[in-house]
């Protein structure tokens, strides 16, 4: 499904969609970039993937369209390898709290955060 509207918010980074008789979303940089399709984030197969941390900052430099499928999203810390079609772009906002919440739990688990530069390591475990 096309999204009938696009908009990038230069001051928050924010991209806000609009798909007709589903409503509109707001996808903020950071959830976009790490939630990237290319392969440097999905890997080349199941198993394959790439864990984003330290995006927290990130900010969107450009947009532009790729046929009449997609958009080709760079970002300020030099990625600008996805393609994202207006079918996982609606998949993102339909399930933003979903995937946001799992990606919080891998970089936990990861002992990484989202500010850049910062790790998290874990001395032991009490439980």
């Amino acid at each position: 499904m096309t999204p009938s509207k696009i908009v990038l918010h230069k001051d928050s980074g924010d991209l806000e969609l609009q798909f007709p008789d589903r409503g509109t979303y707001t996808l903020t940089s950071e959830f976009l970039r790490v939630h990237s399709p290319s392969a440097e984030v999905k890997g080349h197969g199941p198993g394959q993937e790439v864990l984003q941390w330290g995006k927290k900052n990130v900010r969107i430099k450009a947009i532009e369209k790729s046929g009449n499928y997609a958009i080709r999203i760079s970002f300020d810390d030099g990625h600008d390898t996805g393609i994202f079609s207006w079918d996982y772009l609606l998949e993102l906002c339909l399930n933003k709290d979903v995937f946001w919440s799992h990606y919080l739990d891998k970089l936990r688990l990861a002992g990484r955060d989202r500010d850049p530069d910062v790790s998290v390591v874990k001395l032991w475990d009490m439980s």
